[in-house]
Order: C-alpha cells, then structure tokens, then sequence
C-alpha cells in the first residue's frame, strides 16, 4: 500500500469524478484488463477508502488514469468505480478525466483514444474547454417491457446499453417532484426489475433506472456554457445508478442508452442534436451516427477542476481505509 498518491477532484454538470493516475499507485504499462484484475482483487482499498467516509462521499466516481501517449497516437487507458463496485464506461467521469488532464498539462486541444472496460471510446478536447466524445456502441434492446412494482404500480419503459444497462421509462414528476420521491419511485422499479428477473443481454444487470419527462421550460443555455440545440429537441432525466446514489449530471451512458432507443423508434434522426438534461439543470449535447445494428452516440459537456489533493494512509489511522474499513 503507498503511503500517499495524488487525486484530482472534477465535476461535470454537478457529478463528481476522483481522477488518480495508475502510475502513482503502481499500475503503469498495464492494460485496462490488467489494471482492472488489480483493482477488483487486492487493490479494492483504493476504491473503498475514495468513495467513502472521512475522505470521500459514496456518490463520487473514480477513474484509474493511464494517459495516452504525447502525441496521442497511442490510447491510454480508464478504469471506472464508484462505492459499490466497478463500470464499464462513464459518460460525465470521462469529461472530467479528460478536464483533469488539461489542468495537469497532459493534453492538449486534439483527440485522444481510451481503452475501459467496456471498449475503446474516443474523446476531444476543444479549445473552449468542452469535451466531445464518442462512446462505446449502443443500442436499444427490448421495447415496451412491463414491470409491476410492490405497491402494484405497473411500469413500461424500454432495456438499453450504451455502457452500462439501463431500463428507461416516462415520468412527468422529473419536472416536479423532490430527489427523495424520485429515488423512490426509480428505486422501487430496481426493485421490481431484480424481483422479476428482468435482465439485459445475456442476462447482464440493469444496475441503471432512467426516468424522463419534458426539458425544463428555464433558459438553461449557459449552465454548462453549452450551446443549446436550435429547436429545444430533448428530455430531462433522473437516472439511478448502482448504489443508491442519483446522477447529479445528464449522465452520458444514458444519454447513450436514450439515444439508441429513439433511433430504434425512428424519433430523431441521424446528426440531429438532442439535449438531455439532469435534475441540477445541467446539459449534455448529443446526436448519433447509425451503425446497423448499433448507433454511435456522440456527446458535448463541460467540467471543472474543484480540488487537487494529496491522500495520505496513516498507518496509525485506523479509518484510513474509511468507515467500515476493507471489509465493506
């Protein structure tokens, strides 16, 4: 166990990312497969003790940076986490890991290639700051699947993949109820997903709810210093993720998920711009190219650098590895 490394604190639309770099904890010249293995297995501390009490909150995201080469021809590599476990991608944590980079000077306005757990995804930073990036393939796979919650209250939305699995359904409260009903209504369609065995491909967990509902009617054209699409073409979203814990950005894997279940519907064009938005007001830009039998989305956000620490491991500190310690 290192005694110290360093961390640099993003946020993208609201949502917190926890950048440290795989050199710094011993990880260099490993693959994402590699790193992954590593982290699941003896070096899990890491993701405990960053998303956990004293130093940290459990609904921050991590990511594992390798940074690629200098003159970006070789990919670098990301490996997600969050207070439960590990993710195949992360919309909003690959924005603040390529803003982390820039602040570190490790890259420049270009495009650059990383390897996760999910596929190669591909990201550019712009001059203005903003990221725009091209996740893994997406698509929608199952339409109008109904669930019956535990109060009786049946639901139908659609089961989508666009890095990690999601069941996406309508909800007009996302314009107007509090966090608290919204994690309750999301949270008891979890329920009812995993109650009833409702899987996505191959029998993967939907570990992911997404509700929706109209934009709001504010002018939120500079939350995120992001142009709006010319037409307001878009929806606002609540999106439980694994753990509990609320997306406070648009969330780009499920940007990614909607995207591919509109195309599936024929509802948006190819190219065309559609704005998804968080319950914090905060916007994501999106539009997708038609693969076949994927779509591959494209997304525009911004974030920002908040803190630049250094975490330090006590050996004498008997919650340096958080509260409930190694055997969370």
């Amino acid at each position: 166990m290192p005694d110290s490394f360093s961390v640099l604190d993003t946020h993208t639309g609201g949502e917190i990312t926890r950048v440290l770099f795989a050199a710094d904890i011993g990880l260099a010249g490993q693959s994402v497969d590699q790193q992954l293995d590593q982290l699941r297995g003896p070096m899990d501390w890491i993701r405990k003790t960053l998303t956990s009490e004293p130093r940290g909150t459990e609904y921050a995201v991590g990511a594992v940076v390798t940074p690629p080469e200098e003159d970006l021809k070789r990919p670098g590599c990301i490996v997600f986490f969050n207070n439960v476990g590990y993710l195949g991608m992360c919309g909003h944590g690959l924005i603040g890991v390529i803003e982390a980079l820039r602040y570190r000077e490790s890259m420049r306005p270009g495009t650059a290639r990383f390897a996760t757990p999910a596929g190669t995804v591909q990201a550019t930073l712009e001059a203005d700051r903003r990221v725009c990036f091209t996740g893994v393939p997406s698509r929608c796979y199952r339409q109008d699947v109904a669930v019956t919650c535990r109060d009786g209250h049946q639901v139908e939305g659609e089961i989508a993949y666009g890095g990690n699995w999601f069941f996406l359904t309508p909800d007009e409260a996302v314009r107007s109820a509090t966090i608290s009903e919204l994690m309750d209504r999301s949270q008891r369609i979890r329920d009812a997903l995993d109650r009833q065995g409702v899987r996505g491909e191959n029998g993967a967990l939907i570990d992911h709810v997404e509700l929706y509902g109209p934009l709001s009617t504010a002018d939120q054209s500079t939350a995120d210093n992001i142009p709006l699409a010319a037409e307001e073409v878009g929806c606002r979203t609540f999106v439980l993720c694994p753990g509990g814990h609320y997306d406070r950005s648009p969330c780009g894997t499920g940007t990614s998920a909607k995207l591919a279940c509109l195309a599936a519907r024929g509802w948006l064009q190819p190219g065309a711009e559609w704005i998804q938005e968080s319950v914090t007001g905060s916007r994501f830009v999106a539009s997708y190219q038609d693969q076949g039998d994927a779509v591959e989305v494209t997304i525009r956000g911004r974030a920002h650098v908040i803190a630049e620490t250094r975490q330090i491991f006590d050996p004498e500190d008997a919650l340096r590895l958080g509260i409930g310690g190694a055997g969370r």
